[in-house]
């Protein structure tokens, strides 16, 4: 495991987390994407080490399939680290870890065994708290319910995916924390407060697009968060936003008197 800049992972005493990455590479697609920027450039030769890819389909039986070579060369597609599943010990003090940043455990033409076995790993360490978050929320009903110390979410970027995030996904299942990740926000989401309530929304992250920077809109952030205070959701803003110093809702003034940017966690 690696600790992590990630501002929301965070550990049960309140410290930065862990990340962990039992599984590499992804299908989703996504243009942005960080994790495929990393993959096809500093973490590109270690990748291609392992030729433990996911077999979509079953077309690729052997290293004779029309596939392989494509796939083989690929440094982002699915890969499955199988020795980093002891990297999570019942042994180990409380840590609060994001599985597969580099990846997405419930996403396209992820191995079902590859998810299971993470999610037995986890399972099995309940002094730790998993964040667990997907682009593909109609895949995560089959896992539910969910073991106590997941907190399940779906990155929703645009109100088209909302719906799905929402009532395909979230509202479906059983988790002790329920949250939505806009980000990056790509523009006005329309999120209700009947939304948030519906589904059991406990947590709601917002974020802008880094590397290009895009900041989102401040009247689109702050719908949301409108939302989540009168549904009684507990609001993350992270770093990237800027957004003006001592504006509420975005800011909260701390006991020592100081305003600093609002990034509440779920109790």
């Amino acid at each position: 495991m690696n600790r992590t800049k990630i501002e929301w992972v965070k550990n049960p005493d309140g410290t930065q987390g862990y990340t962990w990455n039992p599984i590499t590479g992804c299908l989703n697609g996504c243009e942005y994407c960080y994790a495929r920027k990393l993959a096809n450039t500093r973490l590109k030769e270690r990748y291609l080490l392992n030729p433990k890819v996911a077999d979509i389909d079953g077309q690729l039986r052997d290293s004779q399939s029309p596939l392989w070579d494509r796939v083989i060369k690929d440094p982002f597609y699915p890969r499955f680290w199988e020795d980093r599943l002891t990297q999570v010990s019942p042994d180990q003090k409380p840590r609060g870890i994001f599985p597969c940043d580099m990846s997405d455990l419930f996403g396209i033409g992820i191995p079902e065994y590859w998810t299971q076995s993470v999610l037995w790993h986890i399972d099995n360490c309940p002094q730790h708290r998993f964040y667990l978050l997907t682009k593909q929320p109609q895949n995560l009903p089959k896992w539910s319910p969910f073991p106590q110390n997941c907190w399940v979410g779906v990155s929703v970027t645009n109100k088209e995916y909302l719906g799905r995030a929402c009532y395909i996904g979230l509202a479906e299942i059983e988790a002790s924390v329920k949250f939505i990740s806009f980000e990056p926000l790509q523009g006005k989401i329309e999120l209700r407060k009947d939304d948030l309530i519906d589904c059991g929304i406990n947590w709601v992250i917002i974020g802008a697009q880094t590397k290009p920077y895009r900041p989102p809109a401040i009247a689109d952030v702050q719908e949301i968060v409108e939302a989540c205070d009168k549904a009684g959701v507990a609001v993350f803003l992270k770093d990237n936003l800027f957004l003006p110093d001592g504006e509420e809702p975005f800011f909260k003034c701390g006991n020592d008197g100081d305003w600093r940017i609002r990034q509440e966690v779920p109790r």
